[in-house]
């Protein structure tokens, strides 16, 4: 494997076959002066204003949650990101992440707000031409109108290209003429403007239209009811006979699904923010009840099994969080070079976002089933409270689920995560098959018994280096063996997924924690140096398991008997006492009354 050295030659998916230098990712600890005032405005915002209501938000009381968006629109949360020539700020990426983290613990109005930033707003700046961005960027940036997204049709949700709701062009050619029904439409309550998809005529690909609350046609079902996020509004939108100015067709004709899977991959890794938000909002809330909580005369945080559930809720929300800002960071530089190259800047976003579309879908996934760790541990920690609709853990643990399904289910975007990977390397984008080789000739060849002593970071490198090496020996054997059946082996796909998963967070946290050593000194990120080991042994078990249970789904014989060596040995790591370091993080934690890290 080689060294990549410079930023600008990291692709999206080289992780597997690159090495990243420490000084190469952003670590959330090098946030500017500028990013951490503009974080703890949206934090007083949610704390003061959104958290105190969430009752009322969740019963949908009349005109409260229009209310929290014009308010936020005008501390200029809604523009962070919205170029300066139509009234945002023009930050940088990794900026824009840091809000969706820091409203994150906002529940329901954190759904609204990332829906109207990202989905209800994205498409059009992107996509639109000068006129259509004139017209409603502004806006959208103010908060003054409210923006909704249109995709999902009760018989097309992953498979999205399977809308049937169309449009035809009016005989007098002014207008476009929509019919159809979507569902599941985040904002349509309260939304000005919806981005709509639908195919026109019998085109194979969908088309994207900007409609107007106001169009005639346009209607909306009741308030769904649903399991979480309560306040937000979810609602059926119908279209008969609706009619759109030709004006307003988004794009070119039949570039609907192009717009809709770059726009996706966008709110992947935003979903990502909000939900590490959202997770250390609960930590703090678990942390500070065991503080407060006695039982046989004692807080309930002196006793091991809740310090074991605080320490590893931290764990697993300090990796999501720095896989999250390596790969944000990682978007941005590609953006800033594509720009340098000459690309027009809206162009630039969204190629920079494509390129690192699989680190957003692993991100993604990772996020989600952390906090949703996060949350069920929460509730157990609250024990009898938990369970109480009176306690905070009640609409924690509702909120969350939606998490796994919003974006693409996880499913999906496991599967998307491996079909991405491979599609590149049959592009000739990425070299896998060499590494791959390389591989295996390795477990041909006599192990490496090398017994000097090596430094902490050195070691933990290794460990990842070789999770990448077992990533490309069940990957590859799965393609030699499977081939074109690949593809319909989902399980096979779900396992290689999740191998890819802990292998890039596992790396991103080594990274962090050996730049952040470096910066302050290893006494001084004890904790972190503690939580770094603990993940990355647990994940190599993971791999591990996920490594076997792919091998026996295609392999026998000889043939898996000397993967499975191989397996074994690209996983295996140096025993730690976890119990000792999960002690130490939690006894930070409680000592802080709050996530800390």
């Amino acid at each position: 494997m080689s060294t990549a050295t410079d930023k600008k030659h990291l692709k999206g998916g080289e992780f597997l076959i690159k090495e990243t230098s420490a000084e190469d990712v952003f670590i959330p600890e090098n946030w500017d002066e500028e990013q951490l005032m503009i974080a703890q405005t949206c934090q007083d915002f949610v704390e003061q204003k959104v958290v105190p209501v969430l009752n009322r938000i969740d019963a949908q009381e009349e005109g409260l949650m229009v209310d929290l968006i014009n308010q936020a629109g005008e501390l200029g949360i809604l523009s962070v990101s919205i170029p300066e020539e139509y009234g945002g700020f023009g930050k940088d990426f990794t900026t824009a992440m840091l809000i969706s983290e820091k409203t994150g613990p906002g529940a329901s109005f954190s759904v609204a707000v990332m829906a109207h930033t990202g989905i209800g707003t994205l498409p059009i700046l992107y996509y639109g031409n000068a006129d259509q961005k004139n017209k409603y960027i502004p806006k959208l940036a103010t908060g003054e109108w409210k923006g909704a997204y249109c995709l999902t049709e009760p018989g097309s949700g992953s498979d999205a290209n399977s809308g049937k709701t169309r449009a035809t062009l009016s005989a007098d050619g002014k207008n476009y003429i929509l019919n159809g029904q979507k569902m599941w439409i985040t904002n349509a309550g309260f939304a000005d403007v919806f981005t709509v998809f639908a195919k026109i005529d019998n085109d194979e690909n969908l088309s994207a239209f900007i409609v107007e609350k106001g169009f005639e046609g346009l209607s909306l079902n009741p308030e769904e009811h649903k399991m979480g996020i309560k306040g937000s509004s979810t609602r059926q939108v119908f279209f008969n006979d609706c009619k759109v100015p030709v004006e307003n067709l988004l794009s070119e004709r039949g570039n609907g699904f192009k717009i809709a899977v770059n726009i996706l991959n966008l709110g992947r890794i935003k979903l990502g923010g909000a939900a590490l938000g959202a997770a250390k909002s609960v930590i703090t809330t678990a942390v500070k009840y065991a503080n407060e909580r006695e039982q046989f005369g004692r807080p309930i945080s002196k006793y091991g099994a809740i310090r074991y559930k605080l320490a590893e809720q931290a764990i697993r929300t300090y990796a999501t969080e720095s896989a999250m800002y390596r790969a944000s960071q990682n978007i941005e530089d590609a953006t800033h070079n594509l720009i340098e190259g000459g690309m027009e800047a809206s162009k630039a976003k969204l190629k920079g976002t494509e390129l690192f579309a699989i680190e957003a879908a692993m991100i993604k996934v990772h996020a989600s089933e952390a906090l949703d760790y996060v949350v069920d541990e929460g509730v157990q920690i609250y024990g009898g409270m938990g369970y109480s609709a009176e306690a905070p853990m009640d609409r924690a643990y509702r909120d969350s689920r939606i998490n796994r399904i919003f974006e693409g289910t996880n499913e999906i975007n496991r599967m998307l995560t491996v079909d991405m990977m491979l599609k590149r390397a049959m592009k000739g984008e990425l070299d896998l098959m060499g590494p791959a080789q390389s591989v295996v000739s390795e477990l041909m060849s006599i192990p490496d018994f090398n017994t000097e002593e090596e430094d902490l970071f050195t070691k933990e490198k290794k460990y990842t280096a070789n999770f990448k090496k077992a990533v490309l020996l069940v990957a590859g054997a799965a393609v030699q063996k499977l081939m074109m059946n690949l593809a319909k082996e989902q399980e096979v796909l779900m396992y290689l997924a999740d191998m890819l998963i802990e292998t890039y967070v596992s790396e991103s946290l080594v990274l962090r924690v050996e730049k952040l050593s470096g910066q302050r000194g290893a006494e001084a990120v004890k904790d972190q140096i503690d939580m770094m080991q603990v993940y990355v042994r647990d994940a190599a078990d993971r791999i591990f398991k996920a490594g076997k249970e792919a091998l026996n789904s295609f392999a026998e014989g000889d043939e898996r008997r000397m993967m499975m060596t191989g397996l074994k040995r690209f996983t295996k790591t140096e025993d730690i006492n976890a119990t000792a370091a999960r002690r130490s993080i939690a006894a930070k934690l409680i000592e802080s009354n709050k996530y800390c890290f």
